[in-house]
């Protein structure tokens, strides 16, 4: 059956049941994908089709994001963000005069009801590459069925704990050493911040990114008077709250998410911290992570990414007026910590890969030539590829959360230029 009688444009996905608020967020986000021009799957999933056709037929490429569940501010990002890449290029005349065509399943929050709709990209779509993944937990189990099962190149968009070296797996997001090696000095030796505490979610992305941070911290001359960890849907923090007013800790490195993220930095304002001269850092806040709390306890945050909306390059500046004419009034923002900006990094490095390989499509061909990818503009500056690594050199930029007339914005205190992710 071909992917057109496979799409119905006027009804929802398929699937199974979801809970009751997955169904309300499921409706709104189906409601932002027909808006835009996806036509829904008759058994799941959605289809964006190009507007012209190509003898050989078109590149197909999936996106594995989540669009509903607790993490769907970022995931509804992840996918607004590949369509505005991939019809950037498909106006330009597409890859080599083919048309990229873009096949969109929901991982839902959820890496066991992910798994098996990834399958449908690899099994049912046979698409050329998957992008997606916003949580470690997620990558790790969709890697297999993309990967190792499918045999099919895998690009992960995401900042994350590092340590990823699967071949046929890209990473175009920040490392721990391009957030770290550049954020904590600043935290200690600028701010004169010391005692610090790393209250987190019970996953390996903040498993490993502490044991990095630590080590940082260490050498720096600052002291982590605890680490501790806590199911990622706790909702009482008083005893950590405790734990840090007693341990005199000034600086606060946080790696909770959501749902457990929004209660944490609650009871952590309402306790005073950031009024009695805290500070609050955590380094995958962007600019949509700021609209999870009211503005008041977002003040002062200090966050480490590859991106900004305060970057102002002239392609960076362009990138968002596009953004914002192609998607008027959304919620769902361009930025880097809802893996946004490694999202078009990796459509981008994608589209210059298979040019390289003069349109052979092969996984082991365009790896080959991802290998050695550059990009000279993107989202806050170009980036390029560590040949042997797959990971990238990209810039990055501290910044600090301000809060004026109830909005928040960032605003940028330090740039490092083409920073190495110091992995594989």
């Amino acid at each position: 059956m071909s992917d057109s009688k496979l799409f119905n444009q006027d009804r929802e996905p398929a699937g199974g049941e979801p809970p009751i608020d997955g169904r309300r967020r499921l409706l709104t986000g189906a409601g932002a994908l027909a808006a835009s021009g996806w036509m829904a799957g008759v058994a799941g999933g959605w289809l964006l089709k190009p507007e012209f056709a190509h003898a050989a037929g078109p590149i197909k490429m999936g996106i594995a994001t989540d669009i509903t569940g607790a993490i769907a501010p970022s995931g509804n990002a992840n996918w607004q963000v590949a369509q505005f890449a991939v019809e950037q290029i498909n106006k330009g005349g597409g890859i080599l005069g083919r048309p990229i065509e873009l096949f969109l399943e929901d991982t839902a929050s959820d890496p066991k009801i992910a798994v098996g709709n990834v399958r449908k990209l690899i099994q049912d779509r046979k698409v050329d590459v998957v992008l997606g993944g916003i949580t470690s937990a997620m990558r790790q189990a969709i890697k297999d069925p993309i990967v190792n099962r499918g045999k099919t190149l895998y690009i992960y968009p995401q900042l994350y704990e590092g340590q990823e070296c699967t071949k046929g797996l890209f990473n175009t997001g920040p490392t721990p050493a391009q957030q770290c090696d550049e954020l904590i000095p600043y935290l200690i030796k600028t701010l004169g911040k010391k005692r610090f505490a790393l209250p987190s979610a019970n996953y390996v992305w903040p498993q490993l990114l502490n044991k990095y941070a630590r080590k940082v911290i260490e050498a720096n001359g600052g002291t982590v008077v605890f680490e501790e960890y806590y199911p990622m849907d706790q909702a009482e923090y008083s005893a950590t709250i405790g734990k840090i007013r007693d341990g005199k800790v000034d600086c606060v490195f946080n790696t909770i998410i959501p749902p457990g993220l929004q209660p944490f930095v609650k009871q952590l304002y309402e306790s005073g911290f950031q009024k009695n001269g805290g500070v609050v850092s955590c380094v995958y806040y962007d600019e949509n992570l700021l609209n999870y709390h009211p503005a008041v306890e977002m003040e002062g945050l200090v966050s480490c990414l590859d991106y900004f909306q305060a970057v102002d390059d002239p392609f960076s500046k362009k990138l968002q007026e596009d953004y914002a004419k192609k998607f008027p009034n959304t919620k769902y923002l361009f930025t880097a910590g809802s893996a946004s900006t490694g999202m078009y990094r990796g459509v981008k490095f994608y589209e210059a890969a298979v040019k390289a390989t003069k349109g052979d499509l092969s996984r082991d061909a365009v790896a080959a030539a991802l290998d050695s990818a550059k990009l000279a503009e993107g989202p806050g500056g170009g980036a390029e590829m560590v040949p042997g690594k797959m990971h990238c050199k990209m810039n990055m930029y501290i910044a600090v959360c301000k809060v004026a007339a109830g909005k928040t914005r960032y605003e940028i205190v330090k740039k490092s230029t083409m920073v190495d992710p110091k992995e594989c």
